[in-house]
C-alpha cells in the first residue's frame, strides 16, 4: 500500500517560490529552495523561515492538566509560570523516547503542546487512553499553520510585522488576537540561534509565510534545518532518540526530573540506569581530516576493525567546513579524544570523539 502524503497549507507558496519538494514524515515538505549552504547560512548572519506547520499541536485544558501531564513527561511542569514553555519527552514504560516536545502552559489549566510530525497520532493515542474525567485534550493540528523565524536577525522581522508587540523572553509563549485571528509565538528554536515558532490559522499561513519573507526572511528547507541543528547537537527524534533508548543515554538528562514529587511512566528504568551507569552514550563525531559527508547509517569502527555502531545523523557541517556527525559508541569509546572510523560506502575516514556541540555562537 503506498503511503499518503500530507501537504501543509504552505505547499502551494513553496512551489511558486521554487522550492525542492520531497517527502518527509509522511509529508510533502520543501528540502531546499536555493541551497543548503545559502540558506544555512542566512540563519546564522541574518534570518531564515522555516515551514514547520506538519508538526502538530494539542490543547489540554481542565483543572489540574498540569498535574496529570506531570505524571506523563518528563519534565516538571511545575516549574512553570503561565506564558513559560519547556523541552520534555514522552517515554514508553521501558523509558524509552516515544516522543521530544515542547509544552507551553497558556494559563492554570491550559496547555500547548508541540509535536513531532511523524508522532501526532501516536502522541495523541498515547495521551488519550490514561486522559482523566474532568481534562479535556484536543488535537488541533489541522487548524494552525506554523513557521520557525531563526537568526540574529529574526527580532527585526517581527517589529516589522508587528509593532507594538513585544516577543516573549526566551521559552515564552505570547497570544493575541489580531484582526479576528488568534496568534501564538513561541520563543524557542532548533537551530542555536535567536529565533521563535510562529503560529497563525492554517488559512491565513501562506499569507503571514509571505510577510516575513517580505520583512527579510530567506524561505529555508529541511536540508539547512538539519545542519543547523546538528551543529548544535539537537536530536531528531527518529534517529536520534528512539524508543529503545532512554533520553539520558542522548545526553538529555535536563529535560528528566528524577526528583519532582509525582513519578512518570518509564522513570523506574531511567532511575535503574542511574544507579547501574550508562551501556552507550550519544557522543559527537568529527573528521580529523578531509572526508566524504557522513550519512546516518553509515557504519563505525574501532581503529583495530570492529564494528561498534552506526551514526544516527551525519553532515558536511557548512560552518565548520567538516564532517560531523552523532551515534551510540559503547562508554569505554565515548571519551573526547577517541579515534574511530567511519565507513563511508567502502572507504573509512578517521573521526574523533568530541565536545558536544560542535557549533557555538561567538
Amino acid at each position: 500500500m503506498s503511503e499518503i502524503i500530507q501537504e501543509t497549507p504552505l505547499a502551494a507558496l513553496h512551489v511558486e517560490l521554487g522550492a525542492k519538494m520531497i517527502p518527509f514524515a509522511g509529508w510533502n515538505m520543501p528540502v531546499q529552495y536555493t541551497s543548503i549552504m545559502d540558506e544555512h547560512t542566512a540563519v546564522r548572519e541574518a534570518v531564515g523561515i522555516f515551514d514547520i506547520s506538519h508538526m502538530g499541536q494539542f490543547f489540554l485544558v481542565g483543572e489540574g492538566a498540569e498535574e496529570w501531564l506531570n505524571t506523563i513527561l518528563t519534565n516538571d511542569i511545575a516549574k512553570l509560570e503561565p506564558g513559560q514553555g519547556q523541552y520534555t519527552f514522552m517515554l514508553n514504560e521501558n523509558g524509552g523516547v516515544i516522543d521530544d516536545l515542547i509544552i507551553y502552559r497558556q494559563a492554570p489549566g491550559r496547555i500547548f503542546l508541540v509535536v513531532n510530525a511523524s508522532m501526532i497520532d501516536e502522541d495523541y493515542a498515547w495521551l488519550e487512553k490514561a486522559l482523566p474525567d474532568g481534562l479535556t485534550l484536543t488535537n488541533e493540528s489541522d487548524s494552525w499553520a506554523g513557521m520557525a523565524v531563526q537568526g540574529p536577525n529574526s527580532p527585526g522581522a517581527f517589529a516589522a510585522l508587528f509593532p507594538g508587540v513585544d516577543l516573549p523572553p526566551r521559552n515564552g509563549l505570547h497570544t493575541w488576537e489580531q484582526d479576528g485571528e488568534t496568534l501564538v509565538v513561541c520563543r524557542t528554536g532548533y537551530t542555536g540561534e535567536d529565533g521563535y515558532e510562529f503560529f497563525s490559522s492554517a488559512g491565513n499561513g501562506s499569507a503571514w509565510f509571505q510577510r516575513f519573507v517580505d520583512a527579510g526572511a530567506k524561505p529555508c528547507g529541511l536540508g539547512a534545518r538539519d545542519t543547523l541543528r546538528l551543529e548544535v547537537c539537537y536530536p531528531l527524534n527518529g534517529s536520534d532518540l528512539s524508543p529503545e533508548r532512554t533520553p539520558r543515554s542522548a545526553g538529555l538528562g535536563f529535560a528528566v526530573s528524577l526528583t519532582k514529587e509525582c513519578g512518570f511512566i518509564g522513570k523506574d528504568v531511567v532511575m535503574q540506569e542511574k544507579e547501574d551507569g550508562f551501556k552507550e552514550r550519544l557522543i559527537a563525531l568529527e573528521y580529523t581530516g578531509k572526508g566524504a559527508p557522513p550519512r546516518a547509517h553509515y557504519e563505525v569502527f574501532t581503529k583495530e576493525g570492529e564494528r561498534l555502531t552506526e551514526l544516527t545523523s551525519g553532515v558536511l557541517s557548512p560552518s565548520l567546513k567538516q564532517g560531523i556527525a552523532m551515534a551510540y559508541l559503547p562508554v569505554d569509546y565515548a571519551k573526547i579524544g577517541t579515534l574511530v572510523d567511519i565507513d563511508v560506502r567502502g572507504r573509512r575516514f578517521e573521526a574523533k570523539v568530541v565536545k558536544k556541540p560542535f557549533y557555538k555562537k561567538g
